[in-house]
């Protein structure tokens, strides 16, 4: 037998030349092979040796989020810092790095739609951020394949046809119950964002558990928390398989929320008669979606919708007439809600400039052409829908202002047939399955609140819209409550 020592450091030699190699075909060989393929074919980008471009896209944000931002302002330029200015810099396709992951940003629609039409199944669904991932678990928005075809059919009817009209009662009693709480508020300054959060929370425990948002409570703090963690490591680069023997004070924290979560949907579904054919983990993702996902799209898209409208008096007035054109000053009845058409062109406008959720993540699973360009296996692609609503190229040079009038026919003809125009809940088989869930607790919200209030904003408000999970107001929004002369409330 040899000499063991010997044996030994040869063996660790061996070790760390593996690792060396790995290290230096992911962060050096993978990205000077995908920016020499990419580049041929006209598509430029930044990259730094390990980091990628991450520590550039942190600092960009940094300095955007410490800018003051006006009203009418376009938001483009401070929620994706570093995608306005590399489309600025390298084109409106261009490649950047989150560390070793190469990301291609694709803004021309006929490639979005076949990239989330995805026929021929060459697109997967991107894997999360690390601490995303962890959260939404294996549910509806992450899985792939079989898993998600079995998932889909059993979720797909909650939100479609008599199932969703059953819901409306349960949505009504959640406003009510927070338009009591707004009569302290008379001609006073009222944060809505966080006034909405509350509300959703209730409308979301109610409809899909039953429940109510005390029930839910423990949930939703611990999911205020996390987005936190979220946040702060949106930018920093994670060495797989790290975690496994070292982790990091947000990974520590993390868990622990992650635990709290877990053992308060078990209570609620424990609570549940119904059986579900799904194993009990699935079943738990599934209701973190619910909670976290349905919760903070509703939540998002009522925030800007209110403000939109507090600024834009104007159509808040329309709005109201059409209001009490249909309803008069009664509860809102579910065959009534499809002839909303003016507050159906604003939540349209509102989705436009403030969609929740700002981009979509693909990987190309194998080597795939897709338009001109011939992509290489394991690219990811970003597609910001936030980018093309704002585009002057589709929309005019006023892009980024508020013109419900756009959509004052079908959505369809707003983009010229476009499908890949206008998408703020995706587009294709994965299109967000809550969709008219969340525009038709929208509309309820809207109309009962415009049955008896005026409101306009207030001179403390700082506009800030920021990426936190969804696309929230970073320091909520105030508005100024006017009672209507004729608020008893519908009966």
């Amino acid at each position: 037998m040899g000499d063991p020592i010997l044996i030994l450091s040869s063996f660790v030699c061996f070790c760390l030349l593996l690792v060396l190699f790995r290290f230096l075909h992911r962060f050096w060989w993978t990205p000077v092979y995908i920016q020499y393929r990419l580049g041929s074919q006209g598509i430029k980008g930044p990259y730094k040796f390990i980091h990628g471009n991450t520590k550039e896209m942190l600092k960009m944000r940094n300095e955007a989020l410490s800018k003051p931002l006006g009203l009418l302002d376009d938001i483009f330029p401070r929620v994706l810092p570093h995608v306005y200015t590399w489309m600025n810099n390298y084109g409106k396709n261009h490649l950047s790095w989150r560390g070793g992951e190469p990301q291609l940003l694709i803004t021309e629609p006929e490639l979005i739609k076949e990239v989330l039409n995805n026929r021929d199944g060459s697109y997967l669904k991107a894997s999360l951020p690390f601490y995303s991932m962890k959260l939404m678990g294996n549910g509806l928005a992450t899985s792939e394949g079989e898993q998600w075809v079995k998932h889909r059919k059993l979720i797909n009817p909650a939100f479609q046809g008599e199932n969703l009209e059953k819901m409306i009662p349960e949505m009504i009693v959640s406003v009510e119950l927070m338009l009591q709480s707004w009569k302290k508020y008379q001609a006073k300054e009222i944060e809505v964002s966080e006034e909405f959060r509350l509300l959703t929370s209730d409308i979301i425990s109610r409809t899909a558990f039953g429940s109510n948002y005390l029930e839910g409570k423990t949930i939703f703090d611990m999911m205020t928390k996390y987005s936190n963690i979220i946040r702060r490591n949106i930018f920093k680069p994670r060495f797989p398989g790290l975690s496994k023997i070292w982790k990091t004070s947000d990974e520590i924290e993390g868990d622990k929320l992650l635990g709290v979560m877990h053992n308060s949907v078990m209570e609620i579904i424990k609570k549940r008669k119904e059986k579900k054919r799904i194993l009990v983990q699935d079943l738990i993702d599934e209701c973190k979606t619910f909670y976290i996902a349905g919760q903070e799209t509703i939540n998002s898209l009522l925030s800007w919708t209110f403000l939109l409208l507090a600024i834009h008096t104007d159509w808040q007035d329309k709005a109201r007439e059409e209001v009490i054109e249909l309803f008069g000053h009664q509860n809102p009845h579910p065959n009534d809600l499809s002839k909303l058409h003016t507050i159906s062109m604003i939540i349209n406008e509102a989705l436009r400039l403030y969609p929740p959720t700002v981009a979509f993540i693909r990987r190309s699973e194998r080597e795939v052409r897709l338009g001109k360009f011939i992509l290489p296996a394991n690219i990811q692609l970003l597609i910001s829908n936030l980018v093309v609503h704002r585009d002057p190229g589709i929309w005019g040079d006023d892009a980024h202002l508020f013109k419900p009038e756009i959509f004052s026919g079908e959505v369809a003809k707003a983009t010229s047939n476009n499908v890949a125009a206008y998408f703020p809940f995706g587009i294709g088989p994965r299109t967000c399955v809550g969709f008219n869930f969340a525009t038709v607790g929208a509309k309820i919200v809207l109309i009962m609140i415009l049955q008896r209030y005026r409101f306009t904003f207030s001179p403390t408000y700082v506009h800030s819209p920021v990426i936190n999970f969804l696309l929230v107001p970073q320091h909520g929004i105030q508005v100024i409550l006017h009672s209507l002369q004729s608020d008893e409330g519908p009966s």
